[in-house]
């Protein structure tokens, strides 16, 4: 089981409030993800699940027991780092038997589960080396493997990803994510990247100066974002915001188009543009239009033939249309 839930949890630092006062509930088997820029408080939030950070007020449980006051090690939670976190001394098969031995698990235990997560992880190559002869992928997987080992109630991922080029986090962002459909625990993941948020979540936990903006599933944030921060935080590129003339048309303060809800014509449509640059990436192609309502960024298809200087018109999909209001709520 890994039922979490907080109630009215907090934590400030002196006279430095970083989490105000927090609700949330994580079902067991959730892959959860903590999304928000930097400094919005979702490490903090991670790290007082895990222990690692005393709360100022409020109450944790895990699977109904409230752990607010134990020990990381009576939590049952698996944390991995960004770092690894690895002995660089150590075997792999040493590095993932780690905690296995400091539980005081007999040997053959030990070797059983070692062998099993290595499996698991595509690891029963490397497990005479050590991390330095790894590679960046290799010693994630390893830092994952010696958490599995300890069957966990509940893993706590923190920016893991970081350190790894593109393409190496788009490998295992997948395999992360079939892990979790694997091993069917539950999984708390923190991280920036809204792509990571998006591609891997079951629910999204949106932060912001230590507040839960909206919870919800990728597709829900996408498509009824609560508020402006949700709808310019979630999407890439991110959604444009029209102020003005053609905002109040809609009965509007602001209104919010995504990219890709655009339509390009060279002949005619809703409004004028100049195309400042454009990215072209094969499948899409990426137009920087300096507009009648401001700049505006459009996905078009990767065949489109336009380019810099280009005069072309642009037309919003009314269906596709975010309207907020003056205080940057949603208008239903």
């Amino acid at each position: 089981m890994g039922n979490i839930t907080l109630r009215n949890v907090s934590k400030s630092f002196g006279a430095t409030t970083i989490i105000p006062d927090i609700d949330l509930v994580i079902e067991d088997g959730e892959f959860v993800v903590f999304v928000g820029p930097s400094g919005c408080g979702k490490s903090t939030l991670l790290r007082l699940i895990a222990g690692l950070e005393d709360t100022s007020g409020g109450t944790i449980e895990i699977d109904g027991r409230d752990v607010t006051n134990e020990a990381p090690a009576k939590r049952k939670l698996a944390m991995v780092f960004q770092s690894y976190a690895l002995y660089p001394h150590m075997t792999v098969a040493k590095n993932i038997a780690f905690p296995l031995k400091m539980a005081g698990e007999d040997q053959a235990t030990i070797d059983r589960k070692v062998k099993a997560a290595a499996a698991t992880l595509n690891l029963t190559n490397y497990l005479e080396r050590r991390p330095g002869q790894l590679s960046g992928g290799q010693r994630q997987r390893v830092a994952i493997g010696r958490a599995i080992v300890r069957q966990p109630s509940a893993f706590l991922f923190d920016e893991p990803l970081s350190n790894l080029d593109a393409a190496l986090r788009g490998t295992m962002r997948l395999e992360i994510s079939e892990l979790h459909q694997q091993l069917k625990t539950t999984m708390i993941y923190v991280t920036h990247d809204q792509v990571e948020a998006m591609t891997m979540a079951d629910k999204i936990v949106v932060l912001n100066a230590g507040n839960i903006e909206q919870v919800g599933s990728p597709l829900e944030l996408y498509k009824s974002p609560k508020n402006l921060f949700v709808a310019g935080f979630i999407g890439s590129p991110k959604m444009n915001f029209i102020t003005g003339a053609a905002a109040s048309k809609h009965d509007a303060a602001t209104i919010g188009i995504r990219p890709e809800h655009l339509k390009v014509s060279t002949a005619s449509g809703e409004w004028k543009g100049t195309v400042g640059v454009a990215e072209h990436l094969g499948s899409d192609t990426f137009l920087h239009v300096n507009s009648d309502v401001g700049t505006l960024t459009v996905r078009a298809d990767g065949e489109i033939r336009v380019d810099h200087g280009n005069e072309i018109w642009l037309t919003p999909d009314a269906t596709k249309l975010h309207r907020f209001d003056q205080d940057g709520k949603a208008i239903r």
